[in-house]
């Protein structure tokens, strides 16, 4: 075998190393989150209110206006916000 050959097998290793190790700490902190998730729902928390509250910290002001017209848009096509009516409603 070349010391190219070596080369590039010891670099192969060596990523494959780092990924291994960092899936594992990946998998060490998913296990912190979902911890905290439990501590919280045993305080009386919430859970999915607590995820979808930090999926729209994530978001910037400008995502999250456009997100919320557009399912006003859809909720009310739907008939799902009170007051407003779909087309069939106001055609009758």
């Amino acid at each position: 075998m070349s010391d190219a050959h070596g080369v590039a097998r010891d670099q192969l290793r060596a990523f494959v190393e780092r990924i291994e190790r960092l899936e594992e700490e990946k998998k060490t902190i998913a296990d912190d989150i979902k911890d905290v998730y439990g501590e919280a729902k045993s305080m009386g928390y919430d859970t999915k209110i607590m995820k979808k509250v930090i999926a729209l910290r994530k978001k910037d002001d400008q995502e999250r206006m456009e997100e919320d017209l557009i399912l006003d848009t859809y909720l009310s096509a739907l008939g799902m916000i009170p007051g407003a009516g779909t087309d069939e409603e106001e055609a009758a």
